[in-house]
């Protein structure tokens, strides 16, 4: 078991002309209770289950393992298609550190997030001039939230 420490923001500009070389990535949530999530993700001719735990401030537990496509196909495939997340991940170096740039598609269309993970909860860290809003602890910009409330019906209800 691992630690994840990310911080996650909203991208203010178009970065799209720093993308290059995106792997596709699928995905979906088989549980999450608010202590913790599991999912299932492909990501090029890769596949991987991940059990995350609940978040403490930009720290959470994580187990992650690899797990044979097929079986990661056949589960995903259990699942409705408007619950799973499409994205292309995107990483652009910045002051010495990679950022991934998440752009969503399907029901999530038009989100850009990206994400930094960190070494220790208090590193410091220098933001590209693209980065907006912090929104890493705002849980409607979690992925698994995502999966259930998309950006779409916020832009709907608005």
């Amino acid at each position: 078991m691992s630690f994840e420490i990310e911080r996650r923001f909203l991208v203010c500009q178009d970065v799209h002309r720093l993308c290059v070389d995106g792997d596709r990535i699928l995905q979906g949530y088989f549980s999450f209770d608010g202590q913790s999530k599991i999912r299932i993700r492909t990501r090029g001719d890769e596949a991987f289950l991940t059990i995350k735990g609940p978040r403490h401030g930009v720290t959470r537990t994580e187990y992650e393992r690899n797990i044979p496509v097929p079986l990661a196909a056949a589960m995903l495939s259990r699942l409705p298609w408007n619950r799973l997340i499409q994205k292309t991940r995107y990483i652009i170096p910045h002051d010495g550190m990679d950022w991934e740039i998440d752009v969503f598609e399907g029901l999530n269309a038009g989100l850009i997030i990206a994400e930094i993970e960190l070494a220790h909860a208090e590193q410091e860290i220098t933001l590209p001039p693209w980065i907006g809003r912090e929104v890493t602890y705002d849980d409607r910009y979690g992925n698994s939230n995502l999966s259930v409330d998309p950006i779409s019906a916020w832009v709907r209800a608005a």
